[in-house]
């Protein structure tokens, strides 16, 4: 038998809004992942789709890292990111630290709805139109 993947969601503020809605588009090719995400973004994944999301703690408060050490351990297979990239974190660190890691790891990370939308495509044969 086959393990079920495991797919790390996270959104900074200003992409959580577009992350709901990539779920919802995806709803039916997540359903085939075990799935968690940094505190908020996997409240309002779960809340807006129905899924199980594990939730770790918010990015700022440390899920960041909690994710990253997850994916040290093996235990998450693919990062799905949706970073702003023009507006400074205060926890920038532990998002730069998140992105080496998932590398150091050979990790895929998304980090724009498109490349999420391939990421997923190329696991269950269904990417969505742009």
């Amino acid at each position: 038998m086959q393990k079920q993947p495991t797919v790390a969601l996270i959104a900074h503020d200003n992409k959580k809004h577009e992350m709901i809605q990539w779920a919802l588009t995806n709803k039916d090719a997540l359903s085939e992942f075990k799935l968690c995400g940094t505190g908020t973004t996997a409240k309002l994944v779960a809340d807006a789709t129905g899924l199980n999301v594990k939730r770790y703690l918010s990015g700022p408060l440390g899920g960041d890292q909690q994710i990253g050490a997850k994916v040290a351990e093996g235990k998450i297979d693919m990062v799905i990111f949706f970073w702003d990239p023009l507006q400074m974190q205060p926890h920038d660190p532990d998002v730069k630290a998140l992105l080496r890691i998932s590398a150091l790891y050979d990790v895929p990370i998304a980090t724009n709805k498109r490349t999420a939308d391939y990421m997923i495509g190329a696991i269950t044969g269904h990417i969505p139109e742009k």
